[in-house]
């Protein structure tokens, strides 16, 4: 990978990490919001947090991407999860009988994605175990599930009553059967 890339990944991992910061400090350090413990499971986060939270995000992100703007340095794109996606999300993980905590499973109410070539993929996979310590990032992991493949690194800083936010970093030659594959498992709610 050309240290130029690397570089501009790094900040962009930096930046992510410093709005999720900032947005998550100015929505629930106010005393405005009730702070919950998203450690616990669906049946201890009300519904209602969980969609203010996304409304609220919603309606101020690109405030935030804005004031930050130079820390992107490479062409990304991002979402802010609809709520009928949450809601299909929430209603398929309160079937498990195994019960996860809200912020292992929604861990992408806000979701940026870039695209790299397979070598800069290889070699960001290797310093993600450092940027995770240095930026206090939840975690990283690589998906290859149904077609789907790419590495994800979720934001959390540190916190169990912040929402996590979530990286893909997708290899080009993976771009068209992820979003296939995304049309067929992520949009069955419509």
């Amino acid at each position: 990978m050309s240290k130029d890339v690397l570089d501009k990944v790094e900040l962009m991992i930096e930046t992510i990490n410093k709005i999720h910061a900032d947005f998550s400090q100015d929505y629930f350090e106010t005393g405005r919001i009730e702070k919950i413990n998203l450690s616990k499971t669906i049946s201890r986060v009300p519904y209602q947090h969980i969609a203010k939270y996304r409304l609220n995000l919603h309606e101020s992100i690109n405030d935030y991407l804005i004031k930050n703007k130079k820390g992107f340095l490479l062409q990304y794109y991002y979402r802010v999860k609809t709520l009928e996606s949450i809601d299909d999300k929430i209603n398929r993980y309160s079937l498990n009988t195994d019960q996860y905590p809200v912020n292992n499973w929604l861990n992408d109410i806000f979701g940026a994605r870039i695209i790299l070539n397979t070598q800069e993929v290889e070699e960001l996979s290797e310093l993600l175990d450092g940027w995770q310590e240095k930026f206090g990032l939840k975690n990283w992991y690589f998906r290859d599930k149904s077609g789907y493949r790419g590495l994800h690194t979720d934001f959390k800083n540190n916190s169990n009553f912040y929402f996590p936010w979530e990286l893909q970093i997708w290899d080009e030659k993976d771009e068209l059967t992820n979003i296939e594959n995304h049309e067929k498992y992520k949009r069955t709610f419509v």
